[in-house]
């Protein structure tokens, strides 16, 4: 059994003419842990919805002017509407069957047993919490259609549309971004796209070969061409030929092969090691490297030629800390990918987890998300999971809580004066968009929160 406070982001609006009922009603409902609102009539109950946006509307069936259907007809319009349970002192089986065929979700008749009433609305109220899970769900699977890439922010948009535009061309791609924003995603969905898509995609991570064996992996050799070798090898470079060659951290390759990989670029030929004689080869190359290529440039680390030529395309993936809109989305996408391999049933976030994880700035982006999920849902021993299932690095972190080291102004409250959360939050929202001018994306990323639940609050 839920506790009371559980409910305490839930919302009820009580759409009831006879004014004692209305007050008891959303007394009950307070009581019960909820946020309710009461009016008298329909026309009152359409203005509120357009700014409130209750999960749950309780409306009597008969109501001055607009009667409980028609007001039902006015919701079942609205983009996410709420649920809605009828109540009437003229209940008959026919009206129970109008008002479940118009849409309503429940049906109860006065007088009312209150603590019937409670138990009906929390069974609603979670009804509606599993449907949007389940949405929650759909959409994180539904944006995986772009090659394994998973976010609408407007960065990740953008990138999408880059990549769409880049693909078709024959020439080298430069991904940049940090480590953990899933450059490789973004190299196989140019290979996806392009016209080697039936052809091969090997990825190699320039740091992890050792350097006195690069030559012979990149270019191949021929048989006895150095101590040790058997028989000659195809390098990786004519392995990928008609394909795609990823050649990720590319600011650790050696200088020697840099000039090696600029001639490949150049003329699209190949020398074994030992060999004599060139090979043609084929190879599309897309780079990646999360460190700053001018700056190894400039320190003589990477050639300036070889530089210029593989930034004809280049494609900049963001960091998940500028793409706060998509942490929700990621996270279900993994929760649900952990349940899969697991074989448990985590259903979501408590609100507090979801707080934490949107907060939080990401220094390891996508990849430490996906891990602190991998956790998670490990360590988690109920249907949601909590701030204590997540890493304690996000446990504690504080930095989405004060944006930018504001402090409270002293004029916010009188000595002795208590404020609802509900008020304190809305007033430090709107001090966050005055030190931001007003620019809506800038605070939301200050919070923490998406933009569309800025706008949510501030209506």
């Amino acid at each position: 059994m839920r506790k009371a406070n559980d409910y305490k982001h839930r919302k009820v609006l009580v759409v009831e003419d006879h004014t004692g009922l209305a007050e008891l009603l959303e007394e009950e409902l307070q009581d019960a842990g909820m946020q309710a609102r009461q009016v008298e009539n329909a026309e009152k109950a359409t203005a509120l919805l357009k700014r409130w946006k209750p999960d749950l509307v309780v409306s009597d069936l008969r109501l001055p002017g607009m009667d409980g259907l028609g007001l039902l007809e006015q919701v079942k319009t609205l983009a996410d509407p709420p649920l809605f349970l009828i109540i009437t002192a003229f209940g008959s089986v026919e009206q129970a069957v109008s008002a479940l065929k118009a849409g309503a979700d429940d049906f109860l008749t006065k007088p009312l047993d209150l603590e019937h009433f409670i138990h009906v609305v929390k069974r609603l109220l979670t009804l509606r919490e599993l449907r949007q899970q389940v949405e929650g769900f759909k959409e994180a699977l539904g944006n995986e259609d772009f090659h394994g890439m998973v976010g609408h922010s407007e960065g990740m948009r953008e990138l999408y549309s880059q990549i769409q535009r880049v693909a078709p061309a024959s020439g080298p791609v430069l991904v940049l971004g940090e480590s953990g924003t899933g450059k490789e995603l973004v190299a196989r969905a140019v290979h996806a796209l392009s016209e080697r898509a039936d052809a091969a995609f090997l990825a190699v991570n320039c740091a992890g070969i050792p350097e006195a064996l690069m030559e012979s992996e990149f270019f191949g050799h021929e048989e006895g061409s150095f101590t040790g070798s058997k028989g000659s090898r195809d390098g990786l470079f004519l392995e990928a030929s008609g394909g795609t060659l990823f050649l990720d951290e590319i600011a650790e390759m050696p200088l020697a092969l840099q000039s090696k990989l600029l001639r490949i670029l150049q003329d699209g030929k190949v020398r074994r090691v030992g060999a004599n004689v060139e090979e043609d080869v084929d190879v599309r190359i897309v780079a990646a490297t999360h460190q700053d290529l001018e700056e190894a440039v400039k320190e003589g680390r990477f050639r300036e030629d070889l530089f210029y030529r593989l930034e004809t395309f280049q494609l900049q993936v963001p960091p998940l800390r500028e793409r706060g809109e998509d942490v929700e989305l990621l996270a279900h996408r993994f929760l649900n990918l952990m349940n899969t391999r697991t074989g448990k049933q985590v259903r979501g976030f408590t609100p507090a987890a979801l707080t934490k994880l949107t907060g939080y700035s990401y220094p390891g982006n996508v990849r430490e998300l996906q891990n602190a999920m991998e956790r998670a849902v490990t360590f988690c021993d109920r249907e949601k999971i909590r701030p204590e299932d997540l890493p304690r690095r996000m446990r504690d972190d504080t930095a989405g809580s004060n944006p930018e080291g504001m402090s409270l102004p002293s004029e916010w409250m009188t000595p002795g004066e208590i404020l609802p959360l509900a008020e304190m939050e809305k007033r430090y929202i709107q001090q966050v968009l005055e030190s931001t001018g007003g620019n809506k994306k800038k605070a939301s990323e200050l919070l923490g929160i998406t933009r569309k639940t800025l706008y949510s609050r501030l209506e």
